[in-house]
């Protein structure tokens, strides 16, 4: 072979070996619910320092924008975090919503835009059934929302309008009309 050949296989293969490598850094870099329980549960904020403390805020924050929306919903459902936005100051929590709520809601209105319209449509009729069960009932709720679930109401309404497509906006439409029905009935 000559010589400019090999020097062309030896470079080629650096560049695949290089592109391989990356590949797998970026796979095996991607949180995963795992990981963010386990970042939560190795740096407790207890006893920390309010910058040390806002550093871990953020890096939780970074850690659960990262996740995939289906691993999202799982650490939702499973409540994981629950314990530690508890352990927030109120302050805290605000500029921890701030940091998440946008990046959830988008990759939700995301989900919805790219569901088939038979699935959207069921997820839909599913919610609606679950709310009319729950229309009229007065569970405990404060005379006024606290700011954090006024700023997830905004924030997600904001969502809604800005980043769902015209066809999910008609499909998810009876939910919210369902929604202010419920929140009225709460008044």
């Amino acid at each position: 072979m000559p010589p400019i050949w090999s020097r062309a296989l030896l470079v080629l293969a650096a560049v695949w070996l290089v592109a391989g490598g990356t590949i797998w850094w970026v796979h095996h870099a991607r949180p995963t619910p795992e990981s963010l329980r386990r970042y939560v549960e190795t740096h407790p904020l207890e006893g920390q320092s309010e910058h040390e403390r806002a550093k871990r805020i953020e890096a939780v924050a970074d850690r659960l924008n990262g996740l995939e929306f289906e691993a999202r919903q799982e650490m939702r459902g499973g409540r994981r975090l629950d314990g530690f936005f508890k352990s927030l100051t109120p302050a805290e929590q605000m500029r921890f919503l701030d940091l998440t709520l946008p990046a959830g809601f988008k990759q939700m209105m995301e989900a919805f835009n790219k569901m088939e319209p038979e699935k959207r449509k069921k997820f839909v009729d599913k919610a609606l059934e679950e709310m009319k069960q729950h229309e009229g009932e007065n569970p405990e709720m404060p005379e006024k929302l606290d700011a954090n679930a006024e700023k997830m109401i905004n924030q997600g309404l904001k969502s809604f309008y800005s980043e769902a497509s015209a066809e999910t906006k008609m499909d998810l439409s009876p939910l919210l009309e369902q929604m202010q029905k419920n929140l009225q009935g709460l008044r």
